[in-house]
């Protein structure tokens, strides 16, 4: 088989030939997410300043509760879950198509029973994170909803 600087192809569903599965953070351990791999599939060596991943999350898994400068486009290609966008708790199903923009509080969680993966645009060069102080967690709290929802 030949290989291609266009096209990639899949070995099994939500398996890409030749990328790499990846810790979901490396700079922060365990201690913020739970059961998250993440896979880049498109990002610096395509030039246009766009990275393009696929993150999974295991069942009862989530995300990192996290805000930061730039936005994310995301699209739910397997499973069920929910997201927190800044102070909506949406329910995930694939092919939705989440918004969050820049400062927004978010973070995704898999169903209890079953596994979420999710395609992710960014820019390439992007700030780093910032998590909430027990100050934000107080803030995010107050909302019934929020609080039932988040994770740390």
């Amino acid at each position: 088989m030949s290989k291609s600087k266009y096209h990639v192809t899949q070995d099994e569903p939500h398996r890409w030939r030749n990328v790499e599965e990846l810790v979901y953070k490396d700079e922060d351990g365990a201690a913020t997410f739970k059961d998250v791999t993440r896979r880049i599939l498109f990002g610096e060596d395509h030039q246009d300043g766009m990275e393009v991943r696929y993150f999974e999350v295991d069942a009862g898994g989530h995300t990192t509760l996290e805000k930061h400068e730039h936005t994310h486009l995301v699209i739910p290609i397997k499973g069920k879950g929910s997201c927190l966008v800044d102070d909506e708790v949406l329910p995930l199903a694939i092919h939705d198509l989440v918004y969050v923009p820049a400062w927004a509080w978010h973070q995704f969680r898999a169903a209890e029973n079953e596994v979420l993966g999710f395609l992710c645009m960014v820019k390439v060069k992007r700030d780093r994170p910032t998590l909430p102080t027990p100050e934000d967690l107080a803030q995010m709290k107050s909302n019934p909803e929020v609080a039932q929802f988040i994770r740390s």
